[in-house]
């Protein structure tokens, strides 16, 4: 299908694969709420309801789907149970039209001032070193040249992390060990980037700090710091949520974009999870692009975040 053209065939099976268990959750919940029933009434719209909120599409993404399947029986007064797989896929993937959700077709960064600089910020276990390793990997495997900065270094586990992936995928690592200044490390590794004409610099962040005020103090920081290469930089904001937390992601995304302005999301961990939804809600209450989505352990499978790709993975039965 023309529509579904951007991803390869073996990251299509790795993102079918990646939302199984989501799918599993979904399909058997709504199989249960439509047996014996030939319409779609109050009392399936009621269970479809429970159905989305447990699978953490969210209260508020929740009722606008119900709204508008409601509308839709409304106008044409009778509408069978067996359509409602479609129509729930027609919906979420209006829903997420409607957001700024990227259809990015590869691992590439926009043209303009260079290096193009991405803040990471996230709680610390939600897998954002990890993801940092493996966008550091997409990258360079398009041709970019890449330098990471720790800037985390209040953990001795993320530096040593985030040194190893640099290692593991061949790019050079900015550190300054454990307990020292976050600044200094963005503005070394971005000194650094401007220097050897680096395509992009990605710079890890602290991942909990004591208040909110601390957080946002330290951030803003390393942006001034940053600010003294580049005016615009960073570029990026990019925020990882872990999708297996659930609502807990919804919360700790609350969190970070009062702290600091958030400019993209990644959502990891969905292929250990039946919580797939929380990528719907996440798009719809924030209006934050979803931009890449963690489907499996392999570098490759962290992937950009397609709409139309991802709500045909969604709904796509098994057929063994």
């Amino acid at each position: 299908m023309a529509l579904f053209k951007f991803l390869s065939k073996d990251k299509k099976e790795s993102l079918d694969k990646g939302l199984e268990k989501t799918k599993e959750n979904f399909f058997q919940k709504l199989g249960k709420a439509v047996a014996g029933k030939s319409r779609v009434d109050e009392e399936v719209l009621d269970e479809l309801e429970e159905i989305l909120i447990t699978s953490d599409v969210g209260v508020t993404t929740t009722l606008k789907i119900i709204r508008r399947i409601e509308e839709r029986v409304a106008r044409d007064k009778y509408l069978n149970t067996d359509e409602l797989n479609n129509i729930l896929k027609e919906e979420i993937a209006t829903l997420l039209s409607e957001n700024k959700t990227m259809d990015v077709t590869d691992f590439d960064i926009p043209a303009g001032s260079m290096p193009y600089v991405i803040l990471v910020v996230g709680v610390n276990g939600v897998g954002k070193t990890t993801t940092i390793g493996k966008l550091a990997a997409q990258f360079k495997k398009n041709g970019k040249k890449v330098i990471l900065g720790a800037a985390d270094t209040f953990r001795a586990a993320a530096v040593e992390q985030l040194i190893l992936w640099g290692q593991r995928v061949g790019v050079e690592v900015v550190s300054l060990g454990m307990n020292t200044d976050p600044g200094s490390v963005a503005f070394d590794a971005v000194k650094k980037g401007v220097e050897t004409d680096a395509d992009v610099v990605i710079i890890d962040t602290a991942g909990r700090l004591h208040t909110k005020v601390n957080l946002m103090n330290e951030l803003a920081k390393i942006k001034r710091v940053i600010q003294k290469f580049i005016p615009e930089a960073p570029q990026e904001v990019l925020l990882i949520l872990d999708g297996s937390t659930g609502q807990n992601a919804f919360i700790q995304a609350t969190e970070f974009t009062k702290a600091t302005e958030v400019t993209a999301i990644a959502i990891t961990k969905l292929d250990g999870t039946a919580k797939g939804g929380v990528v719907i809600g996440i798009s719809d209450e924030f209006r934050i692009p979803v931009k890449y989505i963690g489907v499996g352990e392999k570098i490759d499978d962290l992937q950009v975040f397609n709409k139309m790709e991802f709500v045909d993975s969604l709904f796509k039965r098994n057929t063994g």
